[in-house]
């Protein structure tokens, strides 16, 4: 008995699985799914918990994953490169760029983007960047193009 209930709900996963989406309908959207609430409120490229955040998240990474004793000293030269830069119902984001001082006296380019919603759990603001020269796993190559606008 119970091999045939694994094997009904199985096959309703794989039909659910194969089917293509559909926007939700109105007795869906009754069940809070009335779609994105963004108040537009994002830091300015100059905050300085979001700097001290990539600033963290980059000595942590290079520490951690590529055994180097890199670290940002500081970012000057900041500048926004743009803010909603997409369609309206896209995910506000305010993209930034600067330098990075790196602690072995090597200055890289850095381009960042501040995003609402995008923290943890989609509590607050998050933090995408990308130091062109030390982007060494390729997540945002050819030199850092897809962390611009």
């Amino acid at each position: 008995m119970s091999g045939r209930v694994a094997y009904l709900v199985l096959a309703l996963a794989f039909a659910a699985s194969v089917l293509p989406a559909h926007a939700a309908n109105i007795f869906e959207k009754n069940f809070w799914l009335s779609g994105p609430r963004y108040d537009r409120v994002i830091p300015t490229c100059d905050y300085a918990p979001a700097l001290d955040r990539i600033i963290h998240r980059f000595g942590s990474k290079e520490g951690r994953f590529w055994n180097s004793d890199l670290r940002i000293v500081g970012i000057e030269d900041i500048r926004e490169n743009a803010q909603l830069p997409w369609a309206a119902q896209s995910i506000p984001r305010r993209f930034c760029s600067g330098t990075a001082l790196i602690n072995d006296g090597v200055r890289h380019r850095i381009y960042y983007s501040i995003a609402e919603d995008t923290g943890m759990i989609g509590m607050n603001w998050g933090v995408n960047f990308c130091v062109v020269g030390l982007d060494r796993n390729w997540a945002y190559n050819p030199g850092c193009r897809a962390a611009r606008p």
